[in-house]
Protein backbone atom coordinates (compact mmCIF):
# COMPACT_ATOMS: atom_id res chain seq x y z
CA UNK A 1 0.00 0.00 0.00
CA UNK A 2 3.11 2.85 0.75
CA UNK A 3 5.79 1.24 -1.03
CA UNK A 4 8.89 2.57 0.24
CA UNK A 5 10.90 2.96 -3.69
CA UNK A 6 7.85 5.44 -4.27
CA UNK A 7 8.70 7.47 -0.96
CA UNK A 8 11.47 9.78 -3.13
CA UNK A 9 8.60 12.42 -3.22
CA UNK A 10 8.70 12.91 0.19
CA UNK A 11 9.87 16.59 0.95
CA UNK A 12 9.51 17.93 -2.56
CA UNK A 13 6.74 20.27 -1.21
CA UNK A 14 4.66 21.18 1.78
CA UNK A 15 3.32 18.30 3.61
CA UNK A 16 -0.01 17.99 5.43
CA UNK A 17 1.75 18.53 9.12
CA UNK A 18 1.99 22.02 7.92
CA UNK A 19 -1.30 22.92 7.93
CA UNK A 20 -0.84 24.82 10.71
CA UNK A 21 1.51 26.98 9.32
CA UNK A 22 -0.39 27.49 5.64
CA UNK A 23 -2.07 30.64 4.95
CA UNK A 24 -5.53 29.98 2.99
CA UNK A 25 -5.72 30.18 -0.49
CA UNK A 26 -7.35 33.38 -1.97
CA UNK A 27 -10.24 30.86 -3.50
CA UNK A 28 -10.91 29.64 0.32
CA UNK A 29 -14.15 29.75 -0.75
CA UNK A 30 -13.83 26.33 -2.07
CA UNK A 31 -13.14 22.97 0.34
CA UNK A 32 -9.95 21.52 -0.95
CA UNK A 33 -9.69 17.96 -2.19
CA UNK A 34 -7.73 14.78 -2.23
CA UNK A 35 -5.73 13.73 -5.34
CA UNK A 36 -4.92 10.58 -5.04
CA UNK A 37 -2.60 9.19 -8.00
CA UNK A 38 -1.77 5.15 -8.48
CA UNK A 39 -0.16 3.11 -11.10
CA UNK A 40 1.96 0.25 -10.99
CA UNK A 41 5.72 0.04 -9.98
CA UNK A 42 7.67 1.91 -13.00
CA UNK A 43 4.74 3.50 -14.47
CA UNK A 44 6.24 7.07 -13.97
CA UNK A 45 3.84 8.30 -10.86
CA UNK A 46 6.81 8.86 -8.42
CA UNK A 47 8.16 11.13 -11.23
CA UNK A 48 4.79 12.59 -12.11
CA UNK A 49 4.17 13.05 -8.44
CA UNK A 50 7.34 15.10 -8.35
CA UNK A 51 6.57 17.22 -11.03
CA UNK A 52 3.30 18.45 -9.42
CA UNK A 53 4.53 19.03 -6.07
CA UNK A 54 7.27 20.76 -7.80
CA UNK A 55 4.64 23.30 -9.32
CA UNK A 56 3.76 25.98 -7.38
CA UNK A 57 0.97 27.33 -8.95
CA UNK A 58 -0.87 24.11 -8.22
CA UNK A 59 0.38 24.49 -4.45
CA UNK A 60 -0.10 20.99 -3.67
CA UNK A 61 -0.05 19.52 -0.31
CA UNK A 62 1.78 15.94 0.14
CA UNK A 63 0.33 13.72 2.66
CA UNK A 64 2.61 12.04 4.85
CA UNK A 65 2.10 8.60 6.24
CA UNK A 66 2.70 7.26 9.79
CA UNK A 67 4.35 4.13 9.86
CA UNK A 68 5.74 2.00 12.47
CA UNK A 69 8.69 0.77 10.65
CA UNK A 70 11.90 1.50 11.78
CA UNK A 71 13.86 4.71 10.78
CA UNK A 72 16.29 4.34 8.03
CA UNK A 73 19.21 6.57 8.03
CA UNK A 74 18.74 8.50 4.91
CA UNK A 75 14.74 8.75 6.15
CA UNK A 76 14.08 12.57 8.31
CA UNK A 77 10.97 12.42 11.17
CA UNK A 78 8.13 13.45 9.36
CA UNK A 79 9.77 14.39 5.59
CA UNK A 80 9.59 10.99 4.32
CA UNK A 81 7.04 9.26 6.78
CA UNK A 82 6.16 9.91 10.81
CA UNK A 83 7.58 7.26 12.73
CA UNK A 84 5.47 6.33 15.40
CA UNK A 85 5.07 3.09 18.24
CA UNK A 86 2.75 -0.01 17.06
CA UNK A 87 0.67 1.08 20.52
CA UNK A 88 0.74 4.71 18.91
CA UNK A 89 -0.71 3.30 15.15
CA UNK A 90 -3.17 0.59 17.04
CA UNK A 91 -4.47 3.90 18.94
CA UNK A 92 -4.89 6.16 15.53
CA UNK A 93 -6.46 3.16 14.37
CA UNK A 94 -9.24 2.40 16.76
CA UNK A 95 -9.81 5.14 17.01
CA UNK A 96 -11.03 5.66 13.27
CA UNK A 97 -7.85 8.50 12.60
CA UNK A 98 -6.75 6.99 10.02
CA UNK A 99 -8.48 7.63 6.46
CA UNK A 100 -6.88 4.57 5.39
CA UNK A 101 -4.19 2.13 6.82
CA UNK A 102 -2.44 -1.30 6.04
CA UNK A 103 0.24 -4.15 7.41
CA UNK A 104 3.26 -4.65 5.04
CA UNK A 105 5.80 -6.96 6.59
CA UNK A 106 5.47 -6.45 9.74
CA UNK A 107 5.13 -3.06 9.54
CA UNK A 108 2.16 -1.03 9.82
CA UNK A 109 1.60 1.94 7.47
CA UNK A 110 -1.80 4.56 7.84
CA UNK A 111 -2.84 8.44 6.40
CA UNK A 112 -3.77 10.53 9.31
CA UNK A 113 -7.27 11.98 9.06
CA UNK A 114 -6.65 14.82 10.99
CA UNK A 115 -3.57 17.16 9.23
CA UNK A 116 -5.74 16.24 5.44
CA UNK A 117 -8.79 17.65 7.45
CA UNK A 118 -7.10 21.02 8.46
CA UNK A 119 -5.70 21.26 4.79
CA UNK A 120 -8.88 20.22 2.61
CA UNK A 121 -10.49 23.26 5.07
CA UNK A 122 -8.62 25.95 4.20
CA UNK A 123 -9.10 25.06 0.32
CA UNK A 124 -5.87 23.14 -0.03
CA UNK A 125 -5.40 20.40 -2.28
CA UNK A 126 -3.80 17.19 -0.89
CA UNK A 127 -2.05 14.99 -2.72
CA UNK A 128 -1.82 10.92 -1.96
CA UNK A 129 0.45 8.21 -3.43
CA UNK A 130 -1.21 5.42 -2.73
CA UNK A 131 -2.84 2.07 -4.07
CA UNK A 132 -5.88 0.37 -4.94
CA UNK A 133 -6.74 -0.25 -0.89
CA UNK A 134 -5.62 2.74 0.19
CA UNK A 135 -7.76 4.17 -2.22
CA UNK A 136 -10.84 2.13 -1.96
CA UNK A 137 -10.63 2.87 1.79
CA UNK A 138 -10.33 7.00 0.88
CA UNK A 139 -13.31 6.74 -0.92
CA UNK A 140 -14.97 4.61 1.66
CA UNK A 141 -14.87 7.16 4.28
CA UNK A 142 -14.98 10.57 2.05
CA UNK A 143 -15.88 9.92 -1.17
CA UNK A 144 -16.76 13.32 -2.45
CA UNK A 145 -13.67 15.03 -1.59
CA UNK A 146 -11.85 11.96 -3.86
CA UNK A 147 -10.28 12.37 -7.43
CA UNK A 148 -8.61 9.50 -8.25
CA UNK A 149 -6.62 9.07 -11.22
CA UNK A 150 -4.49 5.58 -12.25
CA UNK A 151 -1.23 6.30 -14.63
CA UNK A 152 -0.96 3.52 -17.29
CA UNK A 153 2.25 2.43 -18.84
CA UNK A 154 2.30 2.56 -22.45
CA UNK A 155 3.02 -1.14 -22.61
CA UNK A 156 4.20 -4.34 -20.95
CA UNK A 157 6.86 -4.29 -22.70
CA UNK A 158 8.34 -0.68 -21.96
CA UNK A 159 6.68 -1.62 -18.05
CA UNK A 160 9.47 -4.25 -17.74
CA UNK A 161 12.63 -2.17 -19.67
CA UNK A 162 11.56 0.62 -17.06
CA UNK A 163 12.14 -1.53 -13.75
CA UNK A 164 15.18 -3.13 -15.37
CA UNK A 165 16.59 0.22 -16.26
CA UNK A 166 16.35 1.11 -12.49
CA UNK A 167 19.02 -2.13 -12.11
CA UNK A 168 17.75 -1.83 -8.48
CA UNK A 169 15.87 -5.28 -8.55
CA UNK A 170 16.87 -8.99 -9.70
CA UNK A 171 15.30 -10.82 -11.96
CA UNK A 172 12.63 -12.47 -9.96
CA UNK A 173 11.70 -9.47 -7.77
CA UNK A 174 11.01 -7.84 -11.61
CA UNK A 175 9.01 -10.67 -12.65
CA UNK A 176 7.14 -10.47 -9.55
CA UNK A 177 6.41 -6.55 -9.87
CA UNK A 178 5.07 -7.13 -13.40
CA UNK A 179 2.59 -9.78 -11.94
CA UNK A 180 1.75 -7.07 -9.37
CA UNK A 181 1.21 -4.83 -12.11
CA UNK A 182 -1.25 -6.89 -14.29
CA UNK A 183 -3.30 -7.16 -11.30
CA UNK A 184 -3.47 -3.65 -10.63
CA UNK A 185 -4.18 -2.86 -14.45
CA UNK A 186 -7.57 -4.95 -14.45
CA UNK A 187 -8.72 -1.97 -11.89
CA UNK A 188 -7.95 0.78 -13.89
CA UNK A 189 -12.35 1.25 -14.26
CA UNK A 190 -12.52 1.77 -10.66
CA UNK A 191 -10.48 5.45 -11.04
CA UNK A 192 -12.28 8.65 -12.18
CA UNK A 193 -9.73 9.29 -14.63
CA UNK A 194 -6.67 7.32 -16.54
CA UNK A 195 -3.51 8.32 -18.39
CA UNK A 196 -1.41 6.55 -20.58
CA UNK A 197 2.07 7.60 -19.58
CA UNK A 198 3.81 7.66 -22.70
CA UNK A 199 5.56 10.65 -22.40
CA UNK A 200 6.24 12.84 -19.17
CA UNK A 201 5.31 16.19 -20.43
CA UNK A 202 2.38 15.39 -21.92
CA UNK A 203 0.77 13.16 -18.69
CA UNK A 204 1.78 15.85 -16.88
CA UNK A 205 0.03 18.58 -18.89
CA UNK A 206 -3.02 16.33 -18.72
CA UNK A 207 -2.84 16.09 -14.86
CA UNK A 208 -2.51 19.72 -14.95
CA UNK A 209 -5.17 19.71 -16.69
CA UNK A 210 -7.68 17.29 -14.55
CA UNK A 211 -6.75 19.40 -11.21
CA UNK A 212 -7.86 23.18 -12.83
CA UNK A 213 -11.01 21.54 -14.01
CA UNK A 214 -11.64 19.65 -10.75
CA UNK A 215 -11.02 23.14 -8.95
CA UNK A 216 -13.75 24.69 -10.38
CA UNK A 217 -16.47 22.33 -10.23
CA UNK A 218 -20.21 23.36 -8.73
CA UNK A 219 -19.70 21.53 -6.16
CA UNK A 220 -16.43 22.99 -5.06
CA UNK A 221 -17.57 25.99 -5.01
CA UNK A 222 -20.67 26.58 -2.81
CA UNK A 223 -19.54 28.80 -0.82
CA UNK A 224 -17.34 30.92 -2.78
CA UNK A 225 -19.71 31.72 -5.54
CA UNK A 226 -22.50 31.21 -4.17
CA UNK A 227 -22.09 34.61 -1.91
CA UNK A 228 -20.82 35.86 -5.70
CA UNK A 229 -23.93 34.79 -7.81
CA UNK A 230 -26.20 36.02 -4.65
CA UNK A 231 -24.48 39.98 -4.98
CA UNK A 232 -24.38 39.67 -9.17
CA UNK A 233 -28.71 39.04 -9.10
CA UNK A 234 -28.80 41.72 -6.67
CA UNK A 235 -27.68 44.24 -9.38
CA UNK A 236 -30.03 43.95 -12.10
Amino acid sequence: MHPDEDRATQGTGRNADDANDLPRRKDAGRRGFMLILSSPSGAGKTTLTRMLLQTKELDLTLSISVTTRPRRSSEVDGIHYTFITRKQFEALRDGGELLEWAEVHGNCYGTPREPVEKVLAQGRDVLFDIDYQGTQQVKQKTAEDVVTIFILPPSMKELRARLERRAEDPPEVIAKRLENARNEILRWTQYDYVLVNRDLQTTFSDLFAILTAERRRAVRLKAGIGAFVEELLRES
